[in-house]
């Protein structure tokens, strides 16, 4: 709802805008003006020269700006007349919505025909193997690479590029965090009042829109984008090829049957004219055989509303691949309680000593196969990473040329250091990483290598016995001592990898270490690189830490109109105005801050914050003190009091998973989970994502099946944990959260190298606040972000109610206590003992089984 409201206004003021400029355009364009051109105005004195400039001069130059303006409005306003007379047609002719696809059939049966007498005319033929390599190797080898500098335009895009462009109308850019937010916001616009006549489009990655299966099996993102330029590079070299058959036979190497202008040129239409979430729209690409991926980027410049994800909004290069041009246009950030963090780990990187040490084996087995096929530039470059490879390993304290997982980390710990520092005791300053990371980005090299591994280096298959094969072992047998290695050394404590996730490391590490070098390339101040040495090499690993995210939100509020920072739980918001917008070079005065109270009654929410349990306790779960028996004891008998008189579900929060862990145990110990059980079906957080939707959707049929069955069971009681799986994004409405019980305080950990360099970071550039060290607000600001996030699953709509209960004294503190929501913060109650705290839990027990 929220969302949605604010994007009808956004939208109203859209069509008001459109229709001032269209007025402003008619009064610029009418007749009578163009005959006033030219003549002097009565009554006004010829305008005086500037810097010395003749009167006549400067009056030429005035009209002549007036004459482009109106040729440039005359043009803007055929353009825009001849596109709203396509789009009414094929909104009302649907005999044109299948002309399209009917063609398309027809060229591909073309195709196929020409294909199979080829195929035909070159049986006898015989073809010629260039240097005893395998045709299917030729697409494995590195293209001649050109430097920006030194490019030319591939031949038969000029055309392309001068019936894409378009001039961009005033639009909104609609981002939110997950593709599934994404499309319920598209679901609500398509039944609000705007829905039908609002041009729309919804841009995603291609893992979410590519609709060719070659590509889609790939599975991981990187590899996905790499095949598809690798397929739009063939389709422009295709020509050449062809215009050279004569002197040497080329391989075939494969295109995309999507890719096709004229069908994505349809497609773009069809967008336009209805409005479609991301379902639709790879279901219309599918029908059409057009790429849904670049046919949503031709609809861009006339949309008026774009809905993407975070990643392609905030990060440059991606945005600009995009097409995605932001200046005077307006900005929605929605769900944005975590933005800072979201763009920093969009420009932070890490790269473990296994994936280096992989990713050089790889490389060197490479450059040895095919040496004599690279050009001299080729060649360079990769000489050039394997130094920065080697040097990379050799900071983690290891040998490239030995395995990882069996090399031994003499000095443990981490180490932070500025990018100037790290790159000088590297000793690769004299490597010019720009060069590189571009060299990596436009040769499409970790593509290339992913095909050369798969090819020669896979797991799975047994190795030829000929020569040629035999020189590739080395790589294989490394590839499986890397596997068995990490299998006996075991990863690192922490939470589960997912099984894509070792894929993708696998399958091709330069990914990630490409992604690495793009960090280096921040200004120094900016970031910092974190030596983190543990056990092995392999299990050692080097991140980069952006320390200033202002610097990449910066060209956002810089080129926009306005930028729109929305949430439901924004508080505090303190760090989105120093940290984020004041370090941008945003004016104070352009700073507008909003907050709106709840849907809800005030009598459908009872806050309260605890000070002490039933045993007169003092609730306060430091780090020192939560661990004590009687701390864990208390917090099992608040629990086990109100599971007596809630209804429906029960949802506690603890600080982290070993902290939940423990509790459990202990009250297993005791008894305690015994008398819950009692009352309440336990259920636990899970830590993998793919057990979350099976453990909420058996939370909530226990909860319905005892709200229908009664007895002694009157549901069921979830013990969750703050930024986790269930802290975000999900809804416990209505009997799913009829209490939610927050366990201490959730502060990150202190004594961690990332946060105390942001401690640092912030206490050098950002005043004090209040008397405040920078660093304590931010402490605070980033638990009390947790708990308004933790604390607001339960009210999800106009007519729910529920309970919150806050265990720490610490809550009540005026500096804690004023993070609070608004909303919330305005009917929280203060208990400095159990009794009252219970009768008041009581009361709105009773009011509920009355009610009902």
């Amino acid at each position: 709802g929220k969302s949605l409201s604010l994007i009808c206004g956004a939208l109203s003021w859209l069509r008001d805008a459109e229709e001032q400029k269209r007025q402003e355009e008619a009064r610029l364009l009418a007749p009578e003006r163009s005959g006033q051109e030219g003549k002097e105005r009565p009554g006004q004195p010829e305008s005086s020269g500037t810097a010395g400039e003749p009167d006549w001069v400067t009056a030429f130059l005035r009209k002549k700006e007036e004459r482009d303006m109106v040729d440039r409005l005359k043009e803007e306003q055929i353009r825009r007349k001849k596109r709203e007379e396509r789009l009414e047609k094929i909104r009302h002719n649907v005999q044109l919505k299948y002309a399209a696809k009917r063609k398309r059939s027809e060229e591909d049966e073309t195709n196929r025909l020409l294909q199979l007498s080829r195929e035909l005319l070159s049986e006898g033929a015989g073809v010629d193997v260039l240097e005893q390599l395998d045709q299917n190797e030729e697409e494995l080898i590195l293209g001649e690479y050109e430097s920006d500098e030194e490019k030319k335009v591939a031949p038969g895009l000029e055309e392309d590029d001068e019936d894409l462009e378009e001039e961009h109308v005033t639009k909104i850019y609609y981002c939110s965090r997950t593709h599934s937010q994404l499309s319920q916001f598209v679901r609500e616009v398509q039944k609000s009042p705007f829905g039908k006549d609002t041009r729309l489009v919804s841009l995603g990655s291609r893992q979410n829109l590519c609709v060719n299966e070659e590509v889609r099996c790939l599975g991981a993102l990187q590899l996905i984008n790499d095949r598809c330029m690798e397929m739009q590079k063939n389709k422009h070299e295709k020509k050449s090829d062809e215009e050279n058959e004569g002197k040497k036979r080329r391989v075939s190497r494969t295109v995309c049957p999507f890719y096709s202008y004229e069908q994505m040129q349809f497609l773009r239409d069809e967008v336009l004219v209805e409005v479609k979430d991301i379902e639709q729209l790879v279901a219309l690409g599918r029908e059409t055989k057009a790429c849904p991926y670049y046919g949503s980027r031709y609809a861009i410049p006339a949309a008026q509303l774009v809905v993407l994800p975070y990643q392609m909004l905030l990060h440059e290069p991606t945005r600009n691949a995009a097409g995605i041009k932001l200046k005077d246009q307006v900005v929605i950030i929605d769900e944005a309680h975590n933005l800072i963090d979201t763009i920093t780990c969009i420009h932070s990187a890490e790269v473990s000593g296994s994936q280096l040490c992989c990713a050089h084996s790889q490389l060197s087995q490479y450059m040895e196969r095919y040496r004599k096929r690279l050009k001299a530039k080729n060649l360079m470059y990769i000489k050039q990473i394997l130094y920065l490879l080697e040097r990379f390993v050799a900071m983690l304290g290891g040998n490239v040329s030995q395995n990882p997982s069996c090399q031994a980390v003499s000095q443990t710990g981490t180490v932070l250091k500025s990018i100037n520092d790290f790159l000088f005791q590297s000793q690769v300053d004299n490597i010019n990483l720009f060069k590189v990371q571009r060299y990596c980005e436009k040769s499409l090299i970790s593509r290339k290598l992913f095909g050369f591994v798969e090819r020669y280096g896979g797991l799975a298959t047994a190795v030829k016995t000929n020569k040629e094969n035999q020189k590739l072992a080395g790589l294989q047998n490394f590839l499986l001592t890397l596997q068995q290695g990490s299998d006996k050394a075991g990863a690192p404590q922490g939470p589960p990898v997912e099984a894509e996730n070792d894929q993708l490391r696998a399958a091709s590490p330069l990914m990630q270490i490409e992604g690495f070098l793009s960090a280096l390339t921040n200004a120094n101040q900016d970031g910092r690189v974190i030596l983190n040495r543990q056990g092995t090499v392999g299990q050692s690993s080097l991140k980069f830490l952006l320390l200033n995210p202002a610097v990449h939100f910066a060209k956002v509020v810089e080129e926009c109109r306005a930028v729109i920072i929305a949430g439901g739980t924004m508080q505090p918001v303190a760090d989105f105005r120093e940290q984020l917008l004041s370090c941008a070079g945003v004016d104070a005065a352009r700073v507008v801050e909003f907050s709106c109270g709840h849907v809800i009654p005030p009598e459908n929410i009872l806050p309260i914050i605890l000070c002490s349990g039933p045993a007169n306790q003092q609730l306060e779960f430091t780090y020192q003190t939560r661990d004590l028996p009687q701390m864990m004891d208390e917090v099992g008998r608040i629990l086990c009091n109100l599971c007596n008189v809630v209804p429906g579900g029960v949802v506690c929060f603890f600080p982290s998973y070993e902290y939940e862990k423990q509790v459990y145990a202990h009250w297993e110990k005791t008894g305690v989970l015994a008398r819950l059980a009692a009352k309440k079906k336990i259920f636990q957080e899970p830590k993998k994502s793919n057990q979350v939707e099976q453990v909420l959707a058996e939370y909530a049929k226990c909860i319905k099946h005892c709200s229908q069955a009664g007895g002694q069971m009157t549901g069921a009681l979830l013990l969750s944990v703050v930024g986790g799986k269930m802290s975000e994004g999900i809804n416990f409405s209505d009997d799913l959260g009829r209490c939610v019980i927050m366990v201490g305080m959730p502060y990150p950990n202190i004594k961690s190298p990332e946060l105390q360099e942001k401690m640092t970071w912030l206490d050098k550039t950002m005043p004090r606040a209040a008397g405040q060290a920078p660093s304590r607000v931010l402490i605070e600001n980033l638990c009390m972000k947790a708990v308004n996030q933790s604390i607001g699953r339960a009210i999800r709509h106009q007519k729910d109610f529920a309970s919150i209960l806050l265990l720490d004294h610490r809550y009540a503190r005026p500096a804690i206590f004023n993070k609070l929501p608004q909303w919330i913060r305005e009917r929280t109650q203060v208990k400095p003992a159990f009794g009252s705290a219970f009768a008041e839990l009581r009361k709105v027990r009773t009011k509920t089984v009355s009610h009902c």
